[in-house]
Parts: C-alpha cells; structure tokens; sequence
C-alpha cells in the first residue's frame, strides 16, 4: 500500500489523482490532501477519502474546512496557516506526494517532500525553474525519488531507458539520447494570423483544442510559455544541455514528447490527451495500472502532423530558452514576470498580444544573481513581480 499526499487536491491534477487512487483501493491510500483556500470542494474529497490529515494554506478557509469536517463527522485532522502545507508534505505516514500546487506558491512544501525523502510526483513547474539546482540539492539530501507529471515529461521519462534516474546532471548523455523533443499542441492560437493576437479574450485563451486545464496553463499553453517552462524544467530532470531539447508543434497531442538516440532511433509515447496516464505511470512506477483512460483508436486518428515552432507568434519560447542559459536567478525573474502578465491579462487589465513584452522588458531589467539560497529566489521572484506591475500598466496604458 503507497500513502499518497495530494498536494493541490481541488485542482485538475488534484482530482485527477484522486479518481486513479480510488481505482486502486488495494494499492494506494491518501494520507493527507492540502489545497490553497477551497474549504468546500476539499471537505467533500475529506468526506470520501478520509485522510488523516488536510491541510489549507488559508487560515481562514482552514477554519471553515475544520467546522465541515465537524459537522459531517470526519476525523481529519486540520492544519492551517503558511506551514500547513509542509506539515502534509512531510509526514511520517507519506510514501509519495503528488506536487500539484500551481505557481511558486507550492514550491516550500515540495522543497520539504523532497528533503523529507519522499518520492516526488513533480506536476508544478516551478520547483524546477525557479529552483532547479537547490532543488536536486534537496532530492539528493533526502534520498526519494522524482517522478515527472506534465505529459510530456513523463512522455520523455517512458521513452528512456528502464532504470534511468531522474535529477542527475549528464545523464541523458551517457544514455545514448542526442535529443529531447517536447511536442507542443500550439494551444487555440496556433492558426490565427498574428495580428488578431492583440485582441483575444481571456475565455478564448482558456478555450484549449485538446486538454481540460485551469486558466494559468491554459494562457501559458497559448503563448507557449508552457513549453519554454517545460525545456527548463527538462534541463533539470534529464540532465540534457539546452541545445538538445527541442520543441516541435504536433496539433493532434497524442505524440506527448520523443527521445532521439545517437544511433538514429526515436522512441514516443503516444495516448490520450488525459493527464491520469502520466499520473497512473508515476503512481504506480515502475509498474501499471489502470486509470481509466480510453484505448487510441489509430484508425479514426488518420494522421498526426508535425510543424516547426514560429517565433514570431511564440516569443516566449525564446525569452525562456535565454532565462535558462542565463541561469542563476534568470528562470525566476521569468516565471514571475509571466506570473503576473498572466494575471493582468485575465483580469482584462493587459492585452494578449503585450505578456511577452512585459516578461522581456523585465528580464532585461533584472541583473542575474547567482542562486545559492532559496532566500535568493524569493527575493528574485518578489523584485521580478514589482517590476513586471509596472511594466504590465505601462504597457497596458499604451494599448
């Protein structure tokens, strides 16, 4: 039996987890779920799954989460406040926790899971861009296990060879592979003229052709910030240069990412566009379960296709492949200046068309600081975010 903390749980990963966990009774058990601030959707997966602890980084909502549990006569055990979050991460009855909390606010907790030793289920981005090399620091300190998420890592993990360990420098060299090739869908923009950008709505940003995701995604899956994300987070878990990882646009999503091998071989995952394949692979790694997930059917498929990425509707492709050979505190300024232009532009207060602008302008500001501390990458993220406001209602007064 693998006791699983969901960090995330109310969100799409979350619940995805969850609905495979429950198709295993006999394999897997939920020993605490930890959410941001929805008391209400957390009691109800408390009251299904009682787990021995939850966890709300939200004092407040903490509190009412306590008062439903109460109520509806759960032993769950409630934590509450900043430190909630690494108390579920870290507890002695957890064998594996599912990082799933979006943006840098769940970095400390999946920092701790990893020095705590548990084996890491890695679905937020940040703990690697932000952070990469403390954050090996930490896995190798504690001794657990990474274990990618995002579709297309755990695409590239399933396509390398059997015992590959993620989270060592080099090691995508010395197993024979000569490139990554993260596929990209192109999100619902990739075939609009480029002039229509400046206008798009939010709900049509968020309007993705093939995966069902929360809003951040799904605006950093139309300006492929995703994928400049996903090359810097595959630096890190595969110990591949940056000149090795390519990104290719496959619109169908059912290629999720490829290993080229020097002998000339490529190998592929392909399936379903439904994260509880790559959750079902790390769950239960390195054997298989079911997760519910609808066989391809190649025959009404027809075809697959292929294009390379356009630089001029995608920049921020670019400005992350430049954060990661910067280094040091570059990827940080840049998950944080796209951070905050994402969430103007939601608010309807920056167009579309002006995120790049806005995360470039701020990496060009901000000098690259060696990261040697956590404390260096918060406060390289918190100038990051004062400096993209700034430039966000620049820009957006001369929209």
């Amino acid at each position: 039996m693998k006791r699983i903390a969901v960090l995330g749980a109310t969100g799409s990963i979350g619940e995805s987890t969850l609905d495979v966990i429950a198709r295993h009774p006999d394999r897997f058990a939920v020993s605490a779920l930890a959410a941001r601030a929805s008391d209400e959707k957390l009691a109800a997966q408390c009251e299904r799954f009682r787990p021995p602890v939850a966890a709300m980084a939200d004092p407040d909502a903490a509190e009412r989460l306590e008062r439903r549990l109460a109520a509806a006569g759960v032993p769950t055990k409630v934590l509450g406040g900043p430190g909630a979050l690494d108390l579920a991460a870290t507890g002695a009855d957890t064998d594996a926790v599912m990082a799933a909390i979006v943006g840098a606010a769940g970095l400390p907790a999946t920092l701790a899971a990893a020095r705590a030793g548990k084996d890491v289920l890695l679905a937020n981005k940040e703990a690697l861009v932000v952070s990469g090399a403390l954050f090996l620091e930490a896995l190798a300190e504690g001794g657990g296990q990474l274990l990618p998420i995002d579709s297309e890592h755990s695409a590239v993990f399933q396509s390398l060879p059997r015992g590959f360990t993620c989270g060592r420098p080099g090691e995508a060299a010395r197993s024979g592979v000569r490139r990554i090739l993260l596929t990209a869908s192109g999100g619902p923009f990739r075939d609009a003229p480029i002039e229509r950008l400046a206008t798009v709505t939010p709900d049509e940003a968020c309007a993705h052709p093939n995966w069902v995701m929360g809003r951040k995604i799904s605006v950093d899956s139309a300006t492929m910030m995703n994928k400049g994300l996903e090359v810097i987070e595959a630096f890190w878990l595969f110990g591949a240069p940056a000149d090795a990882i390519e990104i290719v646009v496959h619109p169908q999503s059912v290629i999720h990412s490829m290993v080229e091998y020097l002998d000339g071989s490529v190998m592929a995952q392909l399936g379903q566009p439904d994260m509880r394949t790559p959750i079902a692979c790390a769950l239960a790694w390195p054997e298989r379960v079911a997760a519910g997930v609808a066989p391809m059917d190649f025959a009404a498929l027809g075809r697959l296709d292929f294009r390379a990425v356009d630089a001029a509707r995608w920049p921020c492709v670019r400005l992350a492949y430049e954060a990661l050979r910067a280094g040091g505190t570059a990827p940080a300024v840049l998950n944080a200046a796209n951070e905050v232009a994402v969430a103007r532009f939601l608010e309807g207060r920056l167009p579309f068309d002006r995120i790049a602008a806005v995360i470039e302008n701020v990496l060009a500001s901000r000098a690259v600081q060696p990261l040697d501390s956590l404390d260096a990458a918060w406060r390289a993220d918190r100038e990051a975010r004062e400096s993209a406001e700034a430039e966000a209602a620049r820009l957006s007064r001369r929209a």
